[in-house]
């Protein structure tokens, strides 16, 4: 049979290979040589993204585990999970709202979480806004501590009901557009006030209302105008979808609001559930 070249190697030929005396001199060096670092090639991980850094202080430094135990789920938005969250030293009962840094894909993204946590950290204490407790950031998630609400959706309630009486409905509408006075008087425009964003402090029929998710908010000052098309159809005014708005289109949700609770559906004559039928 002839010579198979996969069995014998050039270098190895008579006149290539070295004798004994230089194996043993080189022998070692060549094999550091030849033996490749797994690890040479391997790109060093980005260091992971700081959602709130200069935004506003994290509570204490610390994780947020070593102060609190997270438990069941109790909703889900576009970036996060909010889960039962009980002080590990008090047991007071809190919402913890996990926002993961694996879905904020962009800068918007990641600069409407900083400004939702700034926002919910500037307004002053009102016992009709969800209070934020504490702010915690880890390499995975942000989290945002805040006050639980066991209550229910006002959009639930008045779906059990069918409709509030005009007193009742007075009353919610006087809620509602406390919230409104209260955030723009300190520069802030929610701009998705809807019955699913306000949630009653607990189960009692005459529990406190309170505004949460101010996820979609901005700051403004008098004269801006916004170009910027968010919120939820059915309760966005139109001037949102002509680009050019300020502070007033809360003033129009909340009177869609009132229509809502009062007469039990949506006007125009749009039919109320949680599917958004409207694309734009």
């Amino acid at each position: 049979m002839g010579n198979c070249n996969a069995c014998v190697r050039p270098d190895e030929s008579p006149e290539s290979k070295p004798n004994r005396s230089d194996q043993n001199q080189k022998g070692k060096k060549k094999s550091w040589e030849r033996k490749h670092n797994p690890f040479a090639d391997r790109v060093a991980s980005p260091a992971p993204i700081r959602v709130l850094q200069d935004v506003i202080p994290l509570s204490h430094r610390t994780r947020i585990f070593d102060k609190y135990i997270l438990g069941r789920e109790l909703g889900q938005g576009e970036f996060g999970i909010t889960y039962l969250c009980t002080d590990r030293e008090t047991h007071e009962a809190l919402a913890c709202k996990s926002i993961s840094k694996k879905k904020l894909r962009t800068a918007v993204d990641i600069e409407d979480v900083r400004r939702e946590a700034s926002i919910m950290s500037t307004l002053p204490e009102h016992p009709n806004i969800v209070k934020l407790k504490a702010t915690y950031e880890d390499n995975e998630n942000v989290h945002l501590v805040m006050e639980l609400c066991e209550g229910g959706e006002l959009f639930d309630r008045i779906l059990a009901r069918g409709h509030y009486t005009e007193r009742a409905a007075a009353n919610v509408t006087k809620t509602i557009a406390e919230v409104v006075r209260m955030c723009h008087e300190n520069g802030v425009m929610h701009r998705d006030l809807k019955p699913e964003n306000f949630l009653f402090a607990n189960k009692k029929e005459h529990s406190p209302l309170k505004v949460i998710d101010f996820g979609l908010s901005v700051f403004f000052k008098p004269g801006d105008k916004f170009s910027e098309i968010v919120g939820s159809p059915y309760y966005m005014a139109p001037e949102v979808l002509k680009r050019n708005y300020g502070p007033e289109v809360d003033v129009w949700s909340a009177g869609v609001i009132l229509y809502i609770c009062y007469v039990g559906f949506l006007p125009f004559g749009l039919r109320p559930n949680r599917v958004l039928l409207l694309q734009f």
